[in-house]
């Protein structure tokens, strides 16, 4: 059954489904089901960060910052983080809570994007009226975390984009 699943995952991700060959590489990251092997882990992310997964982008970033399975290169490496920061940028602006926290994240970090604490916590602070459960919860710490880093006039600021934000998107708000 393994078998059978594995290679079922296999034909989706030769016939270019980008989720399965995300899940694929992964698979040869870890060595779960195939052979652990980097440079065919690297292979699989670089098809599907090539059709637009931000997930893949992210992951073959690490790799070419790392040189794990491919030519170590910060370049190329910062290339892909900043393909996966506009792409949640995207999505975010969308209102996909899980990419409004994303982005925090790399704003907060400088990973992609120039660092900027008011937008990280512009971000976290919109993810945080979409979210439930431990991802709120956890929302919630990395936004105040980051306010104890924050003057209060960033703060302010990053409170008035993130109501202005609101505004200009009332579809997007929970009830």
């Amino acid at each position: 059954m393994q078998t059978q699943s594995i290679d079922a995952l296999r034909v989706r991700a030769e016939q270019g489904d980008a989720e399965a060959q995300v899940n694929i590489a992964i698979m040869y990251v870890s060595g779960s089901g195939v052979s652990q092997d980097d440079a065919e882990a690297a292979r699989w992310f670089r098809r599907a960060a090539e059709q637009g997964s931000a997930e893949a982008m992210t992951k073959l970033g690490v790799m070419c910052g790392t040189g794990r399975g491919v030519a170590q290169d910060g370049a190329e490496a910062v290339r892909w983080y900043r393909l996966a920061a506009d792409w949640w940028r995207r999505a975010a602006e969308q209102g996909d809570a899980s990419a409004m926290a994303n982005l925090g994240v790399r704003y907060a970090s400088g990973w992609g994007v120039p660092q900027d604490y008011v937008l990280a916590h512009m971000w976290r602070n919109l993810a945080t009226f979409r979210l439930a459960g431990e991802e709120l919860e956890q929302s919630v710490k990395t936004r105040d975390a980051l306010a104890s880093l924050m003057t209060s006039e960033d703060l302010s600021e990053a409170q008035r984009l993130a109501s202005e934000w609101q505004a200009t998107h009332p579809h997007e708000s929970s009830a």
